[in-house]
């Protein structure tokens, strides 16, 4: 069985409430966090909400990053969604902590797209490896 990405769901408790309705701070957190991952950003979006609140997401090549906050309550929920093996969620929450500070924080992974490759009809896995050993035009 192989998961095709990687889903850590955070929750961090006890945070600064300032920093939480600071729209560019965290956006330019997260994108750290996405580097700390070894993620590849490609874009991102936060807006501001009244009279409170943060929501954002940094897209990455390997899938996304998004934090929704509350500062009234000094709270953040915190999505690290990777696909492939070429970066680690874990890395970029490990970062956040450090930033965000909480008091606490609750944590799980999910993996996703858990699929038993063995007997898959369709291997889009293969065809790389296929190309290489048939040097076929039916490839090309």
């Amino acid at each position: 069985m192989k998961a095709l990405g990687r889903h850590v769901l955070a929750e961090y408790f006890g945070c600064e409430k300032e920093l939480l309705n600071d729209p560019k701070a965290l956006e330019n957190h997260l994108i750290e966090a996405a580097k700390a991952a070894n993620a590849t950003v490609i874009s991102s979006s936060f807006r501001t909400f009244e009279p409170f609140g943060v929501s954002g997401v940094v897209i990455v090549a390997e899938s996304h990053l998004a934090i929704h906050t509350w500062p009234e309550y000094g709270f953040a929920a915190v999505d690290f969604f990777t696909c492939g093996d070429s970066s680690n969620p874990w890395k970029a929450h490990e970062y956040l902590k450090t930033v965000l500070k909480p008091s606490k924080t609750e944590e799980k992974e999910v993996l996703r797209g858990v699929l038993d490759i063995e007997n898959l009809s369709f291997k889009p896995f293969l065809i790389e490896q296929q190309k290489r050993e048939n040097n076929s035009a039916a490839f090309v």
